[in-house]
């Protein structure tokens, strides 16, 4: 008799666009298990890629859901990408919004692996449990808008993915679009599917995801909208709810950790003019969100254009040198037309900003993206070196000095200065440049769940540690990070044992997580990357901030930095040159890969 499953669907799709097949293979018990789903399944997935080069055939793009996708737990509709990245040759993962993970476990699937080169551009079309190919070379230099709007002609209803102009052009700052003004695109991962001519993705699923408990999870769902509803940071006042990540603004200047002029200082003058007030007493924001999610943490203009997301919102003002809201808000939305990352965009323009000393007009700024994305314009040959990515153009200038970024991945505009939990939490990031791994904000700047000395790195490596195993554990469950800010692992170990209909701790999510950090080591071992990569940019150790009498922002302590770094090393299970100790490895029952075997493939 076969064993029904609760939450997961048992099965993985894969297609091989080069030879144009499909193969649904089981989900073993033992993944579902050690993995989760999400996150934790795409990088045990990603292992099969141990050596290769980003585009190699046989590299895998893996797109994941989880075991609480699909259901009622608030904020789990989300989907996780990871491939090799082509920006930096390291881990290259993101958390997808909007539908895919749902229609994906409708349709019968856990995951769908995509490995191969096509031949020419191509579409994964899933319609209940079947698979098929399309022809998408009508859809290649269409803006997303015109490109979603073409594929929605056709697919009135279901889930899709695509990639825009950037993709196209083989632009490494290219991003996955999961509808016409939503970007993921801090990796790359736009390029490895145009790579291997994978142009969209279109899934209609009409199954159900079977819950073992359904009154056991009506149960948990009380408890964390409990929880999100009191939270301050996400329903208060100032909250996520109100203004999306641009309540960060005001916030990030009066802490003095706003960068500007590419880091070069902390604070900008007149930031009131760009904060999130301002934006929605002159754009009229109508709030909008993911499935299933109570915050709704995303907007689009009155006029219809998205609303920048904090990153964007700084990296396109304080970062560039631009007090104009009007050009955050054009250039948003053309990183969003041309499917184009905005914050590595924004890194890039500002490390030519501070290399030639030149100040930018809006047209200056809007062609450079458009040479970036496309090849093209009057700023065309420039835009492609851009393009490359902050780091590749700094070094091609014989400036690495000035590329604001870690292992290749541009910093986020949040300065580490003024947080030395962050500074950490940079350094080590399996992606690079990247908060999100494990969020010191929550407790450096906000002060959840209890502030910590954010000039301090006492207790610091611990706590990124084990921030990053909670964070790679909701991912497994594919949740909205934001979400961590009001409920806890706990409160979702409850969600999920009623789904799964297997009992389930917090702590043995915590194990979950543990497990998929030291896996991305694994990979990055196998790529290349070593301790030597876990570091920041000069500027951070040599250079202060833009401090005040009452609160002085000082250059980080390099040997207080390299002292929680070793801290960090030891507790994570990591040896000198950052690699996983086979003992760390054997104790969460993942494959030991011999060092010298690992240099041989990278």
């Amino acid at each position: 008799m076969r064993h029904t499953l609760h939450g997961w669907t048992g099965r993985v799709l894969h297609v091989d666009l080069s030879g144009g097949t499909f193969q649904t293979q089981p989900l073993p018990e033992e993944t579902r298990r050690d993995f989760l789903g999400g996150r934790g399944l795409a990088m045990r997935l990603l292992r099969n890629g141990f050596g290769l080069a980003w585009d190699a055939p046989d590299m895998p793009l893996i797109f994941a859901a989880g075991p609480l996708t699909g259901t009622e737990a608030p904020a789990s509709s989300r989907c996780h990408a990871a491939s090799r990245s082509p920006l930096t040759g390291a881990v290259g993962d993101e958390s997808l919004g909007g539908e895919l993970g749902m229609e994906l476990k409708r349709a019968g699937f856990d995951a769908l692996i995509v490995t191969g080169r096509a031949t020419g551009p191509r579409g994964i079309e899933i319609d209940g449990g079947e698979a098929r190919l399309t022809d998408a070379s009508a859809l290649v230099g269409l803006p997303t808008p015109d490109l979603f709007l073409k594929l929605r002609e056709q697919r009135p209803s279901g889930a899709l993915l695509a990639t825009g102009p950037a993709a196209d052009n083989g632009c490494p700052l290219a991003a996955l679009m999961t509808d016409a003004r939503t970007a993921s695109g801090r990796c790359g991962l736009g390029l490895a599917a145009g790579a291997k001519g994978l142009k969209y993705i279109a899934v209609r699923g009409s199954g159900v995801v079977r819950v073992a408990d359904p009154a056991g999870l009506s149960g948990a769902v009380e408890d964390i909208l409990r929880l999100v509803h009191a939270s301050p940071a996400l329903m208060g006042q100032y909250g996520f709810h109100r203004h999306g990540t641009m309540s960060l603004f005001d916030l990030m200047d009066a802490r003095r950790m706003m960068p500007t002029d590419n880091f070069a200082r902390t604070r900008l003058a007149h930031a009131g003019g760009l904060n999130a007030h301002a934006f929605e007493s002159r754009y009229h924001p109508l709030r909008r969100g993911c499935p299933g999610c109570p915050v709704q943490c995303m907007a689009l203009s009155g006029d219809g254009r998205p609303m920048p997301e904090y990153e964007a919102q700084c990296g396109f003002s304080a970062l560039i040198g631009n007090s104009a809201p009007e050009l955050v808000m054009r250039a948003n939305d053309f990183c969003a037309c041309l499917g184009l990352d905005p914050v590595g965009a924004a890194s890039a323009l500002a490390c030519h900003r501070e290399l030639t000393g030149c100040q930018y007009g809006p047209d200056q700024v809007l062609a450079l993206l458009l040479g970036m994305a496309a090849g093209q314009g009057p700023e065309a040959a420039l835009g492609r070196e851009l393009g490359l990515g902050v780091a590749a153009y700094a070094a091609k200038q014989g400036r690495p000095e000035l590329a604001m970024a870690v292992k290749g991945l541009a910093l986020p505009p949040f300065d580490p200065r003024g947080g030395y939990g962050l500074a950490l939490a940079y350094a080590v990031s399996t992606q690079g440049g990247s908060h999100l791994r494990a969020n010191p904000l929550s407790h450096e700047v906000l002060r959840k769940p209890v502030a910590t000395d954010r000039f301090s790195f006492s207790g610091k490596a611990r706590s990124i540690k084990l921030a990053e195993d909670a964070f790679a554990a909701a991912e497994s469950l594919t949740l909205c990070r934001h979400l961590l800010l009001a409920a806890g692992l706990e409160e979702y170990a409850r969600a999920l044992a009623a789904v799964t209909g297997e009992p389930t701790t917090g702590a043995e999510l915590m194990a979950v997580g543990e497990r998929i950090c030291v896996l991305e080591r694994q990979l990055n071992a196998a790529w290349g990357f070593g301790s030597v990569h876990d570091d920041l940019p000069e500027r951070f150790f040599t250079e202060p901030g833009s401090g005040a009498a009452d609160l002085p922002v000082p250059p980080i302590p390099r040997q207080d930095f390299l002292r929680a770094r070793e801290a960090y090393c030891t507790i994570r299970g990591l040896d000198a040159q950052g690699r996983p100790l086979p003992e760390t490895a054997a104790r969460l029952g993942l494959q030991v890969e011999p060092a010298h075997h690992a240099e041989e493939r990278a």
